[in-house]
Order: structure tokens, then C-alpha cells, then sequence
């Protein structure tokens, strides 16, 4: 498919053939003539399609169904605000009632400010002699101009996770905050702003008002992030919140620059760079987003007028020098750079090109001879065979020149216009409209041979989207490849754990391959290169020794000019220093965290107690841009790993599996979440990011669909739950609106049953401490051997940095023991004066037990209901500081017997009330029996009150194993496990005409579903066919209680000389 631009200048172009019997071709090589007016038609015919095709991909990619209702469970303006009183200290009153309904807002009102107080998130001073064990990590720092997204609130909430649960421990915990200047994201950022507000470029400021510019953009915007990581209750010590920007962690940066420059790993080189051209600087590997085109894609680039169309291989053909009228055909992507060709390369073993080795080509626009050089190399399959050289914008043309001795020749400028030699009728004008012109050009030197489709990877700039471009540049590198080898060597030894493992191996691959390291941005923002380069005034005259290009680094300009001083052995003041302008890039600081934050180079107290840190929790995606570089530069300048584990977690996707964007409009700040968000306001929000107009316009509409009634409010609690619920060590998550109503009914549920243990322990309750309470019935040695093994389990997973399986145990305790199960129970135990004192004390147990499992994860809804309970004295002032459950201490309760027990008589429960549900029973208690072997009849006895509670039944009645029961009418049984069965009695509860009824309801759905076709009353259906795998479950279903109903008639209506039961054989 042609590409729209070069067929415009194809069009445009006036051809010139070549002479009438002239050789325009090479021997071997088929060329097709330029001007075929069919190919022209074919090329039209294909443009239009293409341009179909285009359109239909840039529409904003949406679910195909728009929501018309809100998530289940939440209805807009649904929030309702608390008063909520504080005491003459500062802490949140817990001495009023609670509030009648479960709100976030309420709950984690005053908190943090109080923790904040209370100096917990600061670790104690250390204790002469040893103290406690010591945790320290660092929050990646994000951007200080930008704000969190869930992908960083994953981040934060697991690390506070990790850091709240080991000072529950006892730990000296110190979780360290910060944020990074993010040169080329924050410049990008304020140029756009200062362009939008005041139509003001960069260049039009000095250096020192555009910094000025920038501080007073990091002064208006800095706290919102700080904001952001308080609202998630972030136990970070903010005494000690660095700034890479900060003078001393700039004493840190520049003081790593010249110990590294010294060890001969940082030199300075000229060599291609990835650069943004829009930016005007040179690009991290991180800010370069490779685009996969699979063919011709029209994209809009930053300074062109119109969309340019990538995906085309243009082919045209060097004449050969000679006078026989031979020529060289190449094909390219980039016809504008072939201005900056010095030579063309063929594979010496092609026969195609045979008799060509050894000439040259000429150039048809500059006239110059171009060497023909034969390089192995060379594919003879892709193109034309032929490659034309171009060393200043390709790195494999760079390798191919250097081999073989050409001239380095650049022809695009820094701002990405055309820059040819000796100007020229290109000079300024932008590199893509170029393209055109040069097309059009060869086309009227008959050397056009014509487009094809063609497949590629485009770098684009993530910051401008701009086409990345590769230009020759003189930039400060750094050698990497022996400090790769030791980070390699630090995982193979185990000395440094990457989890999940799986990242070992690409760990390895990328720390085998690693190359030079580029330090140099041409940016105003950032860490300025302490590199001078040194001159001497014409008047002093040159030294002999002086050689060109003269650099010197220093950590200051007074130690500089005496290393020059000494260097070129004359005067101090007879030279002149002339720092280098550009910046160092933001990942260079950023390596230097987890120490520079920590007053390294000095020895501080910090940096001598906290570091190394022990553990990393950042996104996988961020493992060798920051991970490894941390480990690199952390060995080279400490002698030491900056952490032993990295915890690196699965990305954070939306519902479609999209990577989070503010072009899409998907990215979700945390506080929406917390605090809800009308549509309204969230397009609000976007009016205020500093986005163009196109991206705007695709946002706004993303966000009318993805949230079309808004954002619930949700609350930091179950925001947290739902990120630490997600297995993070495997696939990527993929968050929505109703995984975060789930947990925000989760944390009602816990509400709720406090409020119920609160009203049950009463006000004059004396409690004892819940580690030393004695179980004396079965369902409380039950429900607190739960409570251990959930202990064991969450501390068993924390420390493996499974955090996702300590809150599956927590919440496993909490709904499917504690709430669904034992309060159940305990409220006819609460009745009876023998039971109700034991009961109480084990309630009071489980709930303050239960909240300190829970604080690590939901810390505010913890201590809201932690400080409402009854506590035995010495108590600690907050949760935060309650010693964490301890598995071995709490594994007296452990009996594995009552477990099993309970759980056979929980498969009663369940069987009693798949019949209760069947017959729709509502709140009439019918009598059981339950037939299972004598061994347990004795405990089932002792169980029995909890039977009847859970199964809502009535009298319960034992019988043996043997003989078939008889009941007499009216009695259903089923299934309940190994050798036991349940029955209920449902004389005068179950009409037989209701029962039929329901019966040919039941049939007609099942024949709806392809189930089955109903036959005689009470028979079971049949079907020749058995019903689509998307309907078996819910087939499965009908069938057993179609097989339930048909009993229940028989045995309510039953024929002359019936016994009375029938069995189930259905279920």
C-alpha cells in the first residue's frame, strides 16, 4: 500500500525516463518501471482503504456495552457524613456511639493525623547493645509534578503492608519517602504549560527563569503526590521526605559522577543517542515506546503540518559511476536521510552484485562518489540486497561505517529539521516534509522505483510522541558492563532474591548484553554535569600539552580548574572553564536512592543503621531501568547491595486489559476512589491536566464510558483490600468498580459484626487479655483454632511476600468463620447464663485478634473499631503499635480434631439448607434428623445447638446407620458426606399443589436451557441432546431440585403402602 504522501509526490513529480536504450537497471535485478499508470490506480485504490482502516483504529477503543446501571450495590449520592468529635489530645472520640451505617468517609477521618502525632511511623532511637531487628525500604520515588495512579498506590499499599506488620512485630521500621525531580517529565510538563497559559517556549527564558519557573510549578503541584500517600495511609517517616533535587542528595549525584569518572567508568564519547526532537534531548530507554506498525499507519508527529505515513519501503536506484549506465537499486524507510549516505553495502557472496565490488555510486543530489563495500552483514533477502549507508541516524549503519573506515555524516538537526551539508534547497525544513521532496526529487531523476508495504517498529518519544530519531551526539557514558557482571553474580549466589523467581533468567539475559550507559540529557531541569571544558584565553597562548576538546570534572568549578591546572601545568586563572549545559538523566539520581536519601557519602547515623535496606517493592516493568541500575551503581560506590529482596509486582491494567493512560483516559487517581467521584467531576479533572487536544478529546470520551454513572466512594480501606487481594507475582491485574464494592462490603461486614460484639460484651464487661482465654465448648476451640491457623497462615505468607494469600487468610477468618459461623452461634449461647460469660471472652478474642490480622491491610477501618473494644491494661495507644498475633503463641489453640468435626456438621448445614432453599421454607424451623455412624453421634450431640442454629431448624433427632428410617410423611432427605444423611420434616409446611406448581416451573426452564424435555409428573426429564457447556452449572441445578421437588410429593402425597421417605437420588 502506498503511502499518501509519497503518492502526492509521486504525482507531483515530473518524470524523466531515461534515454531509450540506456541500461537503467543492475544485471540480475528486476526493476519495474516507475510510471505504470495501473500501479498508480492500484496505489489510489489502496490509499483509500488504508485511510478507512485508519479511521476505524482511531476511534477510542470502549467496551462494546455501555453500563445502564451503576455496580451492584452502590447508587450515586449514596455517602453520608459523620461528625466525628476529637479529644483535647488530638485523637479521634471513640466514646460516642457508632455511627448506624458503615461509612469510609467517617472511619478514616483524624487517623493519620493522630499517627502522624504520635511519631509512630518514625523508628525509636537505638538501644546501646543490639535492640530490635530493623526494617528499612524506600517508596519509589514518583515524579513530584505528577500525581499516583493505582499502579503506584499497588506499590505503596503493599509496602505499607509489609512495613505495618513488622512493627506490629517489634521491628525498628523505617519506611523511607521521597520524590524524584523527573527532569524530562517535569520540563515537558511546564514547556506545555508555559506554551497553553502565556504562549511562552523555553527558549524564549533564560536558564535561570526557566528553573525559576519550574520550583514555582514544583511549589504549586509538589504536595499533591505527599496528599495522595496520606489519604492510603502510607506509614512513611516523613522527617525524613527527600527530593532528588535537594542539596544534599545534589552533593550525592555529583559526588558519584566524579568517583565513577575517576574509576575510568564514566568517559565522554561520540556516539548515536536515542533523541526526541520535539524535547530536543536524549532519551532514556525507558521514555522510548517501540510502536508495532504492520504496515502503512498514518501518524500525526509533533512540528509537521500533516499526518505522516509510516510502514513504506521506498525504493530507488544509485547510478553506478562508470559511464555503462549500470545502477544500484536500494530500499528504505527514510528517503530523507539517504542526503546523508556515505556509501552503499552489499553481501560480497550475492551474485547480483558481483561486478559492482569495488565501484562507486554517485550521488544524484550532491554529486559525491559513495563507495560500494561488501559486508557479511548485509541480508541479501531483505530489499533490494543493497543497503544504503547511513551512519549519523542508524546504529547498524554506524557499525557498517566504522568497519570499514567511512565518514560519519549527520543530516537531521537537533529540533528534527534537515540540516544537509552546505545547506541546500532542504536546509530547515522538517525531516518528514522532506521526505516528500526528496521522493519527488528522485522521481524527476528517474531513479523513483516505487513503494511496498512493509512491517516495522516505530520508537516513539513517551513524553512528545514524537519518532524517536538516532543522532550523533558527544555525550558523558557510562561503562556498565563489569558492574552488570557483578549484579549478575549477586543473583546467581543468592545473595540478592528476585521474587517472583521467573525474573532471574531476564535478569541474567539483560545484565549478559548490557552496553554503555548514555548520562547526558540537553535539558535545563535536572543535575547539571559537573564536567567543565577547558580553554585558554588567545592572549596566554596555548600550552603545547594542551589537546582539543579538554574536559575536566570536579565537584566544584575551583576543583576542576586546579585538575586542569595541573594538567596542562599553568596558572589556575590563565584558563577558562565553561560547564557542560546539559543534565544528567533523572535514572542516574534515581539509582542513587536507596543510599544518597540516607546522607551517603557521609557516614550518618541513618546510612550506618538503615542501609542496606531489606527489601524492594516496585513494578516489574521498572526491574532493569531502576532495579538493576541500583544494584549496579549500589556496589560500585558502597561496596555493598542496596537490598537483599526485590518484590517486584504484576502492572495494573483497566477492565479491557489496557495499560494505564492519560490519553485514554483510564488512569484513576486513588483519591477518586477513596472519596467517590461524579462523571462531572471527573471530566473536570481532565480540563485541568495539561493534555493536548486530541488526547482530550479521546480521554473525556473513555471516561463516559468506563464510568458513565462515575466512581462509588469506596474508602482507602477497601481500596487497599482489593490491591493486596490480587496475586501480584503472576499475571497482570485488572482492576474495576466492582472488585472495589466487594471489598468496600467486606469492610461493612466487619463493621457490622463489631457493632454486634460491642452490644453483646456490654459496658460492664471486665476483659482478660485474648491471648490467654481458655475455649472450654466446641465451637469456641473451634472458631479460635481458626483464629491460629489464620495467624499462621498470614505470617507464613508475609514472609514469603505473598501478601495476596495473608489476606485471603484474614479474610477467610473474618467472613467464612468468624461472621457467617460463630456469631451465628453465639447469639442463643449469649442467652444462657452457663455459656454467656465464656462466649463473651471469646468474641472479645476473636474481634481484637482478628483486627490486629486485619491492620496491616485495612488500617483505619482496624483502629476506628480496635480503640471501641474493651482492653486489658497496659494497652499500647494505638493499633499500630499492638504486638502482631503470634502463631506459635496462639498454636495451644490448634485442634484439628473439633475442625474436622465442625466441618462434617457444616456439610449438615449445607445439605439441610439446599432443602430449606428448594422448598422455600422462609422462616419456619421444621425438625431434623440426621442418620450417620455412631462414632459421631457423640460429637455431633455436642454440636447439636450449632446445627440447629446454622441449618435454622428445629428438634434434632440422631439416628443409626442401617435399616431405612422411619419418620413417618412429610420427610426429605439427602446426601451430607461419607455415610450421613439429612432429613427434614415438611408436613404442613409444603402444599402439594404449590409443590406441583413449582414442579412445571422448574420443567419449563430446564427445557428452556436445553436441559431436557419434562415427561409424567414427577419423572426426570430426558434429552437426546445434552444442554450447551455455557448452561450446564445452571441445568445441573434445575435437576436436583427438580429430583428434590418430585420426592417431596411423593412423600407428602405419597401412593397406598408407602413407607414414607424417598430418597434423593438426584442430589
Amino acid at each position: 500500500m502506498a503511502a499518501p504522501a509519497l503518492a502526492r509526490a509521486v504525482a507531483a513529480a515530473r518524470p524523466l525516463r531515461p534515454p531509450v536504450g540506456a541500461r537503467a537497471r543492475c544485471d540480475g535485478v528486476s526493476v519495474p518501471p516507475p510510471w505504470d499508470p495501473r500501479e498508480l490506480t492500484r496505489l489510489r485504490a489502496r490509499e483509500q482503504k488504508e485511510k478507512r482502516q485508519r479511521q476505524r483504529r482511531e476511534r477510542p477503543r470502549v467496551p462494546p456495552k455501555v453500563p445502564t446501571a451503576p455496580p451492584r450495590g452502590w447508587t450515586p449520592k449514596s455517602s453520608v457524613e459523620y461528625r466525628h468529635p476529637l479529644e483535647p489530645g488530638g485523637r479521634k472520640a471513640t466514646g460516642v456511639p457508632l455511627p448506624p451505617t458503615y461509612s469510609p468517609r467517617y472511619v478514616e477521618a483524624a487517623w493519620y493525623s493522630w499517627w502522624e502525632r504520635l511519631g509512630v511511623f518514625t523508628p525509636p532511637a537505638p538501644v546501646p547493645g543490639g535492640g530490635p531487628r530493623v526494617l528499612s525500604l524506600v517508596l519509589p520515588p514518583p515524579n513530584v509534578t505528577g500525581s499516583l495512579h493505582l499502579g503506584h498506590a499497588l506499590t505503596v499499599t503493599l509496602q505499607d503492608a509489609l512495613a505495618r506488620w513488622r512493627r506490629m512485630q517489634g521491628w525498628s521500621v523505617l519506611w523511607l519517602p521521597g520524590t524524584d525531580h523527573a527532569g524530562i517529565a517535569t520540563q515537558a510538563v511546564v514547556e506545555r504549560w508555559l506554551w497553553q497559559r502565556r504562549r511562552l517556549r523555553r527558549q524564549d527564558l533564560s536558564r535561570a527563569e526557566f528553573l525559576e519557573e519550574v520550583w514555582a510549578w514544583k511549589k504549586r503541584h509538589g504536595d499533591e503526590i505527599l496528599r495522595q500517600l496520606r489519604a492510603l495511609g502510607a506509614s512513611l517517616d516523613w522527617s525524613r521526605c527527600a527530593f532528588t533535587m535537594d542539596p544534599g542528595f545534589s552533593r550525592a549525584v555529583t559526588e558519584s559522577f566524579v568517583r565513577l569518572h575517576e574509576a575510568g567508568l564514566i568517559h565522554r564519547a561520540r556516539r548515536l543517542v536515542t533523541w526526541s526532537c520535539a524535547l530536543r534531548s536524549a532519551l532514556a530507554d525507558v521514555e522510548v515506546e517501540p510502536r508495532v506498525l504492520t504496515g502503512p499507519t498514518e501518524l500525526r508527529v509533533p512540528g509537521c503540518p500533516h499526518p505522516v505515513t509510516f510502514g513504506v519501503l521506498v525504493t530507488f536506484a544509485y547510478p553506478v559511476e562508470g559511464g555503462d549506465g549500470l545502477e544500484l537499486p536500494v530500499a528504505t524507510t527514510r528517503p530523507e536521510t539517504m542526503l546523508g549516505d556515505v556509501g552503499v553495502a552489499v553481501n560480497p557472496s550475492d551474485p547480483r552484485y558481483t561486478h559492482l565490488h569495488g565501484r562507486h555510486v554517485r550521488h544524484p543530489f550532491t554529486g559525491q562518489l559513495l563507495p560500494i563495500v561488501t559486508d557479511p552483514a548485509v541480508d541479501p533477502a531483505r530489499g533490494t540486497g543493497a543497503v544504503k549507508v547511513t551512519p549519523g541516524h542508524s546504529p547498524p549503519d554506524l557499525a557498517l561505517a566504522r568497519a570499514h573506515g567511512l565518514p560519519l555524516l549527520g543530516v537531521i538537526g537537533d529540533d528534527g529539521t534537515m540540516c544537509p551539508p552546505g545547506g541546500g534547497w532542504l536546509q530547515g525544513v522538517h525531516r518528514f516534509l522532506a521526505r516528500e521532496q526528496v521522493v519527488a526529487a528522485l522521481a524527476q531523476r528517474g531513479l523513483y522505483r516505487g513503494t511496498q508495504d512493509h512491517a516495522l517498529t516505530l520508537p516513539l518519544c513517551s513524553r512528545s510522541g514524537d519518532v524517536v530519531e538516532y543522532l550523533l551526539k558527544s555525550q558523558w557514558f557510562l561503562r556498565c558492563q563489569e558492574m552488570a557482571q557483578r549484579a549478575r553474580e549477586a543473583v546467581t549466589s543468592g545473595r540478592l532474591q528476585l521474587v517472583p523467581k521467573f525474573h532471574e533468567k531476564n535478569w541474567k539475559t539483560w545484565m549478559d548484553n548490557v552496553g554503555d550507559w548514555c548520562l547526558s540529557r540537553q535539558l535545563w531541569w535536572g543535575h547539571r554535569v559537573p564536567a567543565y571544558r577547558v580553554g585558554v584565553p588567545p592572549a596566554a597562548g596555548s600550552p603545547p600539552e594542551h589537546p582539543e576538546n579538554f574536559w575536566v570534572v570536579g565537584r566544584s568549578e575551583a576543583e576542576a580548574r586546579a585538575a586542569a591546572a595541573r594538567t596542562l601545568r599553568c596558572p589556575p586563572e590563565a584558563l577558562e572553564l565553561q560547564q557542560d549545559p546539559d543534565v544528567l538523566d533523572t535514572w542516574f539520581s534515581s539509582a542513587l536512592f536507596p543510599f544518597a536519601a540516607l546522607g551517603w557519602p557521609e557516614e550518618t547515623p541513618d546510612f550506618q543503621r538503615f542501609y542496606p535496606t531489606n527489601v524492594l517493592e516496585t513494578g516489574s516493568d521498572l526491574l532493569f531501568f531502576w532495579v538493576a541500575r541500583m544494584v549496579m551503581l549500589g556496589q560500585q560506590l558502597t561496596g555493598r547491595l542496596p537490598f537483599s529482596q526485590v518484590l517486584l509486582h504484576s502492572l495494573v491494567r483497566d477492565p479491557q486489559g489496557r495499560k494505564m493512560s492519560k490519553s485514554l483516559g483510564n488512569v484513576i487517581d486513588p483519591q477518586d476512589v477513596i472519596a467517590g467521584a461524579s462523571l462531572q467531576e471527573l471530566q473536570e479533572k481532565l480540563q485541568h491536566k495539561i493534555l493536548d487536544p486530541h488526547e482530550l478529546t479521546v480521554a473525556a470520551e473513555s471516561q463516559r464510558h468506563q464510568f458513565p454513572h462515575g466512581i462509588p466512594e469506596c474508602g482507602a480501606d477497601a481500596l487497599r483490600m482489593t490491591l493486596c487481594s490480587h496475586n501480584v507475582h503472576g499475571d497482570d491485574i485488572r482492576l474495576d468498580v466492582a472488585a472495589l464494592l466487594s471489598h468496600r462490603r467486606f469492610c461493612n461486614k466487619i463493621w457490622n459484626a463489631l457493632k454486634f460484639v460491642l452490644g453483646a460484651l456490654g459496658s460492664q464487661f471486665v476483659p482478660q487479655p485474648p491471648e490467654e482465654t481458655t475455649p472450654r465448648r466446641p465451637m469456641e476451640r473451634w472458631v479460635l483454632s481458626r483464629l491460629a491457623q489464620a495467624a499462621g497462615e498470614c505470617e507464613r505468607r508475609m514472609e514469603a511476600l505473598e501478601v495476596h494469600g495473608a489476606v485471603a487468610a484474614v479474610q477467610h477468618f473474618w467472613l467464612r468463620s468468624f461472621c457467617d459461623v460463630y456469631l451465628e452461634t453465639a447469639k442463643p449461647a449469649l442467652r444462657e447464663p452457663e455459656t454467656a460469660a465464656t462466649t463473651r471472652q471469646t468474641l472479645l478474642s476473636c474481634a481484637e485478634l482478628g483486627l490486629r490480622l486485619l491492620a496491616p491491610f485495612a488500617p483505619f477501618l482496624a483502629e476506628e473499631l480496635w480503640h471501641r473494644l474493651p482492653r486489658a491494661p497496659p494497652a499500647p495507644p494505638t493499633l499500630c503499635l499492638a504486638p502482631f498475633p503470634d502463631a506459635a503463641r496462639l498454636a495451644r489453640w490448634r485442634c484439628p480434631e473439633v475442625e474436622a468435626e465442625v466441618a462434617a456438621m457444616q456439610e449438615v448445614v449445607r445439605a439441610a439448607r439446599a432443602l430449606r432453599d428448594t422448598f422455600r421454607l422462609g422462616a419456619a424451623r421444621p425438625p431434623v434428623a440426621v442418620q450417620c455412624p455412631a462414632e459421631a453421634q457423640d460429637w455431633l450431640a455436642a454440636l447439636g445447638p450449632a446445627l440447629q442454629t446454622l441449618a435454622q431448624a428445629g428438634p434434632l433427632q440422631l439416628l443409626p446407620l442401617g435399616a431405612e428410617p422411619e419418620l413417618g410423611r412429610g420427610w426429605v432427605g439427602a446426601p451430607a458426606g461419607p455415610d450421613t444423611r439429612v432429613y427434614l420434616c415438611l408436613q404442613g409446611l409444603v402444599e402439594p399443589a404449590a409443590a406441583r406448581a413449582q414442579l412445571r416451573d422448574l420443567q419449563r426452564r430446564l427445557e428452556t436451557l436445553g436441559g431436557g424435555t419434562p415427561t409424567s409428573e414427577g419423572g426426570p426429564p430426558t434429552s437426546r441432546e445434552g444442554p450447551p457447556p455455557s448452561s450446564q452449572p445452571q441445568v445441573a441445578i434445575l435437576r436436583s431440585e427438580l429430583a428434590r421437588l418430585a420426592q417431596a410429593l411423593q412423600s407428602l402425597d405419597p401412593p397406598q403402602k408407602d413407607s414414607g421417605i424417598r430418597e434423593d437420588p438426584g442430589v
